[in-house]
């Protein structure tokens, strides 16, 4: 069969996309799915702080704020900071003192001499911290299981500064849903994945936790306190080494999370995240643009390919074989990261993933203003 010259690129566009490909998912991702999970400690080994940021939470400071009040670990505070809430919050928060003596309320006023937003509020309940070891979640959040703070206490190695846990959105009916979840999970799979690689470059401030020294050391947010995001994502990928950052995937230590329930407010949301991401260091920006890039030239090749009849079958044997193959590995971590109902749907959600990035890059270029609620 011989190829035109177009035909010849379109061919070796796709060969090479698929080649991409296989080494994201059989020597990246199919690490997160072979390692094993490991079993929650018995025992606890320092006090903790847990840190949680509220502007206008009443609803769910009163239906998750017990479930972190009440975790089954020998010392810990909660500290909830009140970020210039006026729909109840300082009164809900004030009625939890009287039943609950850890936890600690730090108010944020209204005023004009700092930069208002959650990165302020954060540094204020990092400062207010009686403990070494920081816990961060959101007010929207429950954890999956009494032991969450178990698992997520300070690591046996001295040398790790910090620990990285998973999110899940919680699953309710729609596509809109669908799309959350399945986003969120590979979002998980590869930061997860590249910090078992040894590149930790993001984290996700629903559930994590880090030094109090490593904070104050390093600076807090001060490098990047003028844009709305990055609380966690952007200190995690300035301070983060392979030999200070583990993970923790245990089903237990899972932190589930109320998914926003409008396709304007969800592009809202990854808008301020696809702002943090401009700020990353190079080479994590190169590796995760690389991702969508390579994305976009497979799918763009196969329906290029449609329209030159020598390439119909090697194109579509192609598509098939990074399906197939794809398909033996993200199935089985959609179950492991709590997502089972998703892993029937593993292909269509990957294309609907993939129109949906590239929708939120572009709309990315025009929108410029966000802010943190």
């Amino acid at each position: 069969m011989e190829l035109t010259i177009i035909e010849a690129c379109l061919l070796g566009i796709l060969v090479f996309c698929l080649l991409v490909q296989l080494y994201f998912s059989l020597f990246v991702h199919l690490k997160l799915a072979r390692i094993k999970v490991e079993e929650i400690p018995q025992s606890a080994s320092e006090p903790i702080s847990v840190v949680i940021c509220a502007r206008n939470e009443v609803k769910n400071l009163e239906q998750n704020l017990p479930a972190i009040l009440e975790q089954q670990y020998p010392d810990f505070e909660v500290i909830v900071v009140n970020d210039r809430s006026w729909d109840g919050t300082k009164e809900l928060l004030q009625d939890f003192t009287k039943i609950y003596k850890n936890l600690k309320i730090v108010t944020v006023l209204d005023g004009a001499r700092f930069f208002a937003g959650k990165k302020f509020a954060a540094t204020m309940g990092i400062k207010a911290a009686s403990h070494q070891w920081l816990v961060f979640t959101d007010a929207d959040c429950i954890p999956a299981s009494p032991h969450w703070l178990m698992d997520m206490q300070p690591p046996k190695e001295a040398q790790q500064e910090i620990v990285l846990g998973y999110s899940p959105y919680i699953k309710k009916r729609g596509l809109l849903n669908a799309l959350i979840r399945f986003e969120t999970f590979f979002t998980a799979v590869n930061y997860l994945s590249f910090a078992l690689k040894g590149m930790p470059y993001m984290g996700v401030g629903r559930n994590m936790a880090y030094k109090k020294s490593l904070f104050f050391e390093n600076k807090g947010f001060a490098a990047h306190m003028h844009i709305p995001s990055g609380d966690d994502d952007l200190f995690v990928n300035a301070n983060a080494t392979p030999y200070n950052t583990s993970i923790r995937i245990n089903p237990d230590t899972h932190v589930w999370t109320e998914p926003q329930t409008t396709f304007k407010a969800y592009l809202r949301q990854k808008k301020r995240h696809f702002g943090a991401g401009k700020l990353y260091k190079s080479k994590h920006k190169f590796i995760l643009s690389s991702q969508i890039i390579i994305q976009f030239l497979f799918y763009a090749a196969l329906v290029a390919a449609c329209f030159f009849k020598p390439l119909w079958y090697p194109a579509l044997g192609i598509f098939i074989f990074s399906i197939i193959i794809r398909c033996f590995i993200y199935p089985k971590l959609l179950k492991r990261l709590n997502y089972p109902g998703l892993a029937w749907w593993f292909p269509v959600m990957d294309i609907l993933l993939f129109i949906f990035l590239v929708f939120n890059g572009i709309l990315s270029i025009f929108v410029k203003k966000v802010q943190w609620k």
